[in-house]
């Protein structure tokens, strides 16, 4: 299978449309043995993804690590690579055995917050030691939440050299929210966001100003979350879905059940809706996944290549559950 791509505006960046999302093999909340960790990115290969995000942050550079393990051999300009800056991973003065920031790992060594120009450099120059590369495609500025001066003053400059220089491809923000975002957009001269549960079958907030903004300033969108963390991922929502990475409140399960129902009537399924519509924006570039196992990966590809009928978006609009 040949990756459909779309370009990053402003930039050579030909970005796949379905990306592999590196959490989950960094042992996010729980373990994956290594074997089945690089048998997913295998999977995924197989299945013609050409995409691979990563962190730092992901299971305290394990994620990294792993990635890299499962793409080495593999031809450097045969697919995209992108990770992220922010948190950097220093030994840790006083650990307590296990990390406690959501991945199964031991907690050998601590994240430290730097969104300056040194600490973006050093980030990345940790990063490609640990994925075994020579270059990163994308540097997102990862949850800066906290952090918007220093983002702004430090890293959003350096990683706008860098990719004046050729040094990287593309840089951009990734956030669980719209409005900092939108800030990105609209004051720096960023390329990409990759855009966390905002824009989804479910809620649709940033479709109010962000994607817009990013229509009419040419920044990609990597989109991200598509399932609101589980609510959306099966076709019949359980009762003790999640939302947010919380248990899901009725009111958005009785939603997503009526999705569900509705999907059905147009002869598809939740999930597959759910992949499907962030591509209905001209602003979304691509969609990444968090894939933890090869039977994963041949779930969501086999989502990615249902077709979903264009008159289950018109009944959505119809109804008011979609923007």
């Amino acid at each position: 299978m040949q990756a459909e791509t779309r370009t990053i505006p402003g930039t050579d960046v030909q970005l796949p449309v379905l990306g592999f999302g590196g959490a989950p093999i960094g042992n996010l909340y729980r373990e994956v043995p290594e074997q089945e960790a690089v048998d997913a990115v295998t999977a995924a290969w197989e299945g013609g993804v050409r995409y691979f995000d990563t962190a730092p942050h992901y299971g305290l550079g394990l994620s990294e690590r792993r990635l890299g393990a499962a793409l080495a051999g593999k031809d450097r300009d045969s697919y995209v690579l992108s990770t992220k800056i922010g948190r950097l991973l220093r030994p840790n003065p006083s650990p307590r055995g296990k990390d406690t920031e959501g991945f199964d790992v031991p907690d050998n060594v601590h994240r430290v917050r730097d969104y300056s120009r040194d600490g973006v450099l050093r980030s990345i120059e940790e990063s490609l030691q640990r994925l075994g590369t020579d270059r990163i495609d994308i540097v997102y500025i990862h949850d800066p939440d906290d952090y918007w001066t220093e983002a702004v003053e430090g890293a959003a400059p350096a990683l706008s050299a860098l990719r004046d220089e050729g040094v990287i491809g593309a840089w951009g923000a990734g956030m669980n929210q719209s409005e900092m975002l939108h800030r990105f957009v609209t004051e720096t001269d960023i390329d990409v966001i990759m855009l966390a549960g905002r824009y989804t079958l479910l809620e649709q907030g940033a479709a109010r100003d962000l994607l817009p903004a990013c229509v009419e300033r040419g920044v990609g969108v990597v989109n991200v979350g598509v399932f609101n963390s589980g609510l959306l991922s099966k076709e019949r929502p359980a009762a003790n879905a999640t939302y947010n990475y919380a248990p899901a409140p009725q009111e958005l399960l009785d939603r997503a059940n009526l999705l569900a129902d509705i999907c059905e009537s147009h002869g598809t399924t939740l999930p597959a809706a759910a992949l499907h519509y962030p591509y209905q924006h001209p602003a979304v570039t691509s969609v990444v996944l968090g894939m933890r196992t090869p039977a994963q990966v041949k779930q969501n590809l086999d989502l990615a290549a249902q077709s979903v009928p264009t008159e289950l978006w018109a009944d959505l609009r119809e109804r008011g559950l979609i923007a």
